[in-house]
Parts: structure tokens; C-alpha cells; sequence
């Protein structure tokens, strides 16, 4: 299948400065992706430059077989046929929320049609005539994902699209816009900063940094498969127990695991073992850890302790598990595939 979105080499600099630099990646049809990083990553300036508002220094971005951009030629924004949702929704005050949604839909044969049929696949029916201000937050993000769908664009953009919403209700919207998009087969790239945001909606999920890709996975391979330190630690909580490489082999405090044969050139050397919390069991025969803090959480309690060699770690465990601060805490690993850094800094899952 030929991808309906492909980045090759994108690079954008604003006064000289790279903001994004060497991006790659593959939108399939019917995909929703994400660009997940922290503030100033260049995740905003892709979006842009995707929608036509930012012009690439280097690269080229296709649509559909088309190319949109690439050094020297730029296809306007409005001819892109790209639906693009705004953080802070960009609704038109002024305008109804029917003639809001009926706003890219000038020459359309029955816009009222269209509307109407939007206004029910977001939960809006009998809102039509209301004006953005008298429609809480989360149904003025409804009408903005109406009014950019409405259209039919070959791709939707989406810029942090619930981050003015409390928790509850950006969860609850955020499955109900991809929904939406799966329902109607409309491939999707967001950009956010909430993980939990991004592996709720997405497909595939694109951890950025100082305006490179680190990795471009499913959101399983990303938490279970990092090909970063960076990635693991910024997807979910990553601990880093160091080792000594053996003949196949890793040891650690926490015992030996084995080693794909791509490291088998190292003996001797020392590596890093990931660990997650739920990696961490607690069992009698375990390594003693001495408990810093505990956090009681219901069902589970999420322990920080430090290993005898002084290794900070976290374990979520059955809230049965009583372990006192300052008390020793058995813990042992799961069997589980281990995924090793070595000193170069990339993963060996």
C-alpha cells in the first residue's frame, strides 16, 4: 500500500536556526499519527509546514502521489485540500455554529445537508444556531473538528487539539474524535505533548527532539521496543539498571538476562537494562532494596527504592505489599524480553 502522507529529509529553520532537521516518516491511509515531544521539539513547525503556513528549507512532503513542498516550490495552502484543527479552535465569533461548519463548504450543492449530518456526528444536534460562546469548551473543539472535516480534505491536521480541556474531558474527546476519523476513514497527524493523549488516539506515534525523529513506531513498539534512551524514558517511566556484557549474556544485580547476538562483541563491557515499574515483582527471594518513598495508589502502590549498588528504581505492586519507608523491599523481574543500551546509546531489544 502507498502511503497517503510521506516526509523525506524535512528540514524548516526560522532566523537561520534549525527547528526541524532530517525528518522522515510514512502516513498510511487511514492512519492517525502523532508527533509527541515537549515544547519548542519542532512538532508544530511540521504541522505547519504539512498545512502550507511554514516553508520547508530542505526535503519534500507528498500527498497522495503530489508533492506539497520542497525547496523552491510550495503548493498554496488552500489548494492543499488539508483540514487543519487549531488549539485554540479559531472559531469565527461572529457565526453561528451551522455557518461556522458551512464555512469551507462555499459551492458545496447542499451545504445544509453537510451541516446537518456533521452537527450529528459530533453530538451537536439542536446547536446549530448557537453562537462559539454560549458552547463549552469541549463542544466549541466539536464544532472546530466539524468545520475542517465538513470539506472532505485528504488529510487532517490537528495542533494539541484538547490541551484547553480538563483530563477528563480531553480523555473522553480524544477517543471520540479518532471515532470519528476511523468511522469515516480519514487519515489523521497530531501533534501533543501528553503521551496518554497520543497512544489513546494514534496508530503510529513519533517521539521528536531539538527537531529530530528519534522514533516513528506503534505506540506498543514504542513503549516495549524504544530505540532511544530518550524515547524510553520520555514514553512511560524508564530505569536504567547498569550490567556487565557476557558471553550472551548481561549481569546485573537483578540477575542475568540474555543478549541478542548483535552484542555479542561486546563481553566485558558495560551496558543498561530497561526497566519499567511493572517490570518489578515483589517475591522472597528477591534483591533487597532499601524503600525512599511509596505512594499508595488503590490497588497498587508505585515503591522508589534504591538497589544495594545504589540504583534508583520504581516497582508498582499489589497494594497487599506493605513495605514501610526505610524498610527492605524484595523485588525480583518479571520474565519479560530484555531491551539493553549499550554505550552508543541505542536499544537492543
Amino acid at each position: 500500500m502507498s502511503a497517503l502522507l510521506t516526509l523525506r529529509g524535512l528540514a524548516c529553520s526560522y532566523a537561520g536556526q534549525p527547528v526541524v532537521n532530517g525528518l522522515s516518516l510514512a502516513l498510511q491511509p487511514g492512519e492517525i499519527g502523532c508527533l509527541l515531544g515537549a515544547s519548542g521539539c519542532g512538532k508544530t513547525t511540521t504541522l505547519r509546514a504539512i498545512a502550507g503556513f511554514e516553508t520547508p528549507t530542505a526535503g519534500e512532503i507528498t500527498l497522495a502521489g503530489e508533492c506539497l513542498a520542497k525547496p523552491g516550490y510550495s503548493l498554496p495552502a488552500e489548494r492543499r485540500k488539508v483540514g487543519m484543527v487549531f488549539q485554540d479552535y479559531a472559531l469565527f465569533p461572529h457565526l453561528s455554529v451551522a455557518r461556522n461548519i458551512a464555512f469551507g463548504l462555499r459551492g458545496h450543492r447542499s451545504p445544509s445537508a453537510v451541516v446537518s449530518d456533521w452537527l450529528e456526528r459530533v453530538n451537536l444536534q439542536g446547536l446549530g444556531e448557537r453562537r462559539p460562546d454560549e458552547l463549552s469548551g469541549g463542544q466549541q473543539q466539536r464544532v472546530a473538528l466539524a468545520r475542517a472535516l465538513a470539506p472532505e480534505p485528504r488529510l487532517l491536521l490537528l495542533d494539541e487539539p484538547f490541551s484547553n480541556l480538563d483530563v477528563e474531558l480531553r480523555r473522553r474527546l480524544s477517543l471520540e474524535v479518532r471515532e470519528v476519523l476511523k468511522a469515516r476513514g480519514i487519515s489523521a497527524l497530531l501533534v501533543t505533548h501528553d503521551q496518554d493523549e497520543a497512544f489513546a488516539v494514534s496508530d503510529r506515534v513519533g517521539v521528536m527532539r531539538r527537531g529530530v525523529l528519534e522514533q516513528w513506531a506503534t505506540p506498543h513498539e514504542l513503549y516495549h521496543c524504544p530505540a532511544t534512551r530518550y524515547v524510553a524514558t520520555f514514553v512511560g517511566q524508564g530505569y536504567f539498571l547498569p550490567g556487565r556484557v557476557g558471553q550472551g549474556e548481561l549481569h546485573t544485580e537483578l540477575g542475568t538476562f540474555a543478549l541478542p547476538a548483535s552484542m555479542a562483541h561486546l563481553p566485558g563491557e558495560t551496558a543498561q537494562l530497561l526497566l519499567r515499574p511493572e517490570h518489578l515483582q515483589a517475591e522472597p527471594g528477591g534483591l533487597p532494596c532499601t524503600v525512599r518513598q511509596r505512594s499508595f495508589m488503590g490497588g497498587h502502590t508505585a515503591y522508589r527504592v534504591i538497589t544495594p549498588q545504589g540504583t534508583a528504581l520504581e516497582a508498582l505492586v499489589p497494594s497487599q505489599v506493605d513495605a514501610a519507608v526505610g524498610t527492605t523491599l524484595r523485588l525480583s523481574r518479571m520474565a519479560a524480553p530484555a531491551t539493553v543500551f549499550h554505550p552508543a546509546a541505542t536499544a537492543t531489544p
